[in-house]
């Protein structure tokens, strides 16, 4: 039996569907009929809310845990979305962090989520991925870190590649990762050839292999379309935002 879902969060979810830009996918095809793993740019906010309503298959996101626990939502919100902002109102945003902290716990408690652990309890992240995976579910992940790469992505944290090893170790399917562009500008997403965690290959190698493809092709895909403004992963003035080319 799935969750109960309130009433409340439905009139949230609505409102925020009503706000959100509406998106069309491309080359769904790509996606493979077994459950495999989405990988994709952020794009600040727009990323993780355009999953909730564009995405038709059973998906859970990876979502850092911080964004789920109350005591810890303030100094990640603040962090990761306004440390950019000018001095000046920097404050502001910091009263901000606290007041959207018990709305955010609330949200994700009912959102299709996997807390991610960046310490020794990324194995229980591992655990619950497999879990939504054996149940026919994928996984999307968004592993950009504050690292450039170039004018489409950010450099990718490549530990979510050992999720592959994990699954291949107990199911011995080999787990295939589906690069994904998302284009607010031109509400498209854009889905690209995947690829195929190899087990025989030593996990650096494979971390390394996945996350250069996984971002030379979003990079490929963002590339093959019209002209437009491409979201960052981090929070900067709108007319800093850099083109697709």
């Amino acid at each position: 039996m799935g969750r109960k879902i309130p009433w409340h969060y439905r009139i949230i979810k609505a409102a925020v569907r009503k706000l959100s830009p509406k998106y069309v996918s491309e080359k769904t095809e790509m996606i493979p009929d077994k459950p495999c793993v989405v990988v994709s740019n952020h794009c600040q906010v727009y990323g993780p809310i355009a999953l909730q309503f564009y995405i038709e298959r059973p998906t859970s996101v990876w979502c850092t845990y911080e964004m789920t626990e109350l005591k810890e939502v303030p100094a990640y919100a603040y962090k990761d979305f306004w440390s950019q902002k000018p001095k000046a109102t920097k404050w502001i945003f910091r009263i901000v962090s606290y007041i959207i902290a018990p709305l955010a716990v609330y949200v994700f408690k009912y959102a299709d989520i996997v807390p991610v652990y960046k310490d020794m309890r990324l194995l229980k992240t591992i655990k619950c991925s497999i879990e939504k995976l054996e149940c026919g579910e994928n996984i999307h992940i968004f592993p950009e870190k504050a690292d450039l790469h170039n004018n489409i992505v950010n450099e990718f944290q490549d530990r979510f590649v050992d999720l592959a090893k994990m699954y291949y170790v107990k199911t011995h399917e080999k787990l295939e990762f589906v690069p994904m562009y998302l284009s607010p500008a031109l509400k498209k997403i854009v889905y690209g050839k995947p690829i195929e965690y190899n087990p025989d290959n030593p996990i650096d190698t494979e971390r390394r292999r996945i996350c250069d493809y996984l971002m030379s092709e979003i990079t490929s895909i963002a590339g093959s379309l019209p002209e437009h403004r491409v979201v960052p992963y981090l929070n900067m003035k709108k007319k800093d935002y850099p083109k697709n080319r």
